[in-house]
Formats: C-alpha cells, sequence, structure tokens
C-alpha cells in the first residue's frame, strides 16, 4: 500500500487571489510530491510498506535510523492536513469550536493574535497549529516537518510557514500571508470536524 499524493480538495486557482494557482502547483504538484515519492522509496521492501502515513509518521518519530523517513513522511502527512486546512469560502468558527475557543484560547480575536504570533514567530521553516490536548484547545508551533502528532496532541488546523508555502505571493511578509489565511481561506468546518471526532473518541473511552 504506497502512500499516495491526494488530489487537492479543490481546483488549482479556487483561492486565488490569497494563494495563487502557481503557488499551488509547485506546493502540491512539485514539493508534496518530492515527500511522498522520497517516503515510498524509503519504506519498499520494509515492514513499514503496508503501513498507512501516520503510522509510518509514529513508527519513525524519534528514531535515528529513520530520521530522513520522518520528515519526508511527516511533510507528506503535514502537507495533506494544510490542503484540507484552507477553503476559498473562509469564515469564522461556530458552535462547540466557536465555544471551546473563547474557553480555552480568550476569543476569537486572542486566537487570531496569538496564532499569528505562533506563525509569524516560527524561526525559519516549519508549522503553526491549532490543536487539542488534554481536553484543551492549544496554539503552537513546529519547526521543519515536527508535528503534533507524534507529541500527544490532536491537530485540528495548520498553517505551512516554510518560505515554498508563500513566497511567490507574499515573498518575504510572512505576516500578510498569516493575516490573509485567517481572514480569507480558514477552513473552520475541517477544524470543527477534527474536533468533533476527537470528542467522540474521548466518549467512546
Amino acid at each position: 500500500m504506497a502512500v499516495e499524493l491526494p488530489k487537492l480538495p479543490y481546483a488549482l486557482d479556487a483561492l486565488e487571489p490569497h494563494i495563487s494557482k502557481l503557488t499551488l502547483e509547485f506546493h502540491h504538484g512539485k514539493h508534496h510530491k518530492a515527500y511522498v515519492d522520497k517516503t515510498n522509496e524509503l519504506i519498499a521492501n520494509t515492514d513499514l510498506a503496508k503501513k498507512s502515513l501516520e503510522e509510518i509518521v509514529r513508527a519513525a518519530a524519534g528514531q535515528k535510523d529513520k530520521a530522513t523517513l520522518f520528515n519526508n513522511a511527516a511533510q507528506a502527512w503535514n502537507h495533506t492536513f494544510l490542503w484540507n486546512s484552507m477553503s476559498p469560502k473562509g469564515g469564522k468558527p461556530t458552535g462547540a469550536l466557536a465555544q471551546a475557543i473563547e474557553k480555552d484560547l480568550g476569543g476569537f480575536a486572542t486566537f487570531a493574535e496569538n496564532f499569528k504570533k505562533a506563525a509569524v514567530g516560527q524561526f525559519g521553516s516549519g508549522w503553526a497549529w491549532l490543536t487539542l490536548a488534554n481536553g484543551k484547545l492549544e496554539i503552537s508551533a513546529t519547526g521543519n516537518a515536527d508535528t503534533p502528532l507524534v507529541h500527544g496532541k490532536t491537530p485540528l488546523l495548520t498553517l505551512d510557514v516554510w518560505e515554498h508555502a508563500y513566497y511567490l505571493d507574499y515573498q518575504n511578509r510572512r505576516p500578510d500571508y498569516v493575516s490573509t489565511f485567517l481572514e480569507k481561506i480558514v477552513n473552520w468546518d475541517f477544524a470543527a470536524g477534527n474536533l468533533q471526532k476527537a470528542s467522540q473518541r474521548k466518549a467512546a473511552e
């Protein structure tokens, strides 16, 4: 069961003018594909070849001899999560997610301010995340390929702050890129669905 490059959940030009078709062509078709291809190369003829991508990420985490595999598999997973974290319709959170943001993060305006700080403040390459940890929402950032998956947290939403994610459209203006994500293209339905699934798993325990 080879790892596959997923199709984007929208057309290549669906996020314009906020994220250009050219950026998605490179980001999805070149960068993401390269992580998928390298992961498949590294798991070929091993006991991980029939595992899911998430299982591969977890198995490689913290293993020095599997550092290259972790970097590529985690990047492949993070990017798939990223595509779903964006949507042409944008908007603001509602329902249980909005209530949790109010309760745990001080409301939407405070969340947006602190998420932007995490994303802009991540030195070099990495990711900004909204996660669920110990029953509460958290904002965090990870460097390079690192992912909350391997730190006991449930990812709800992410933003890629590697330069390849935004440089064609925003050059060095990472703050503008992050603000645009929050104001125009964040997929709150996806985040709400992830929160609901996590709550259902917890209830079933």
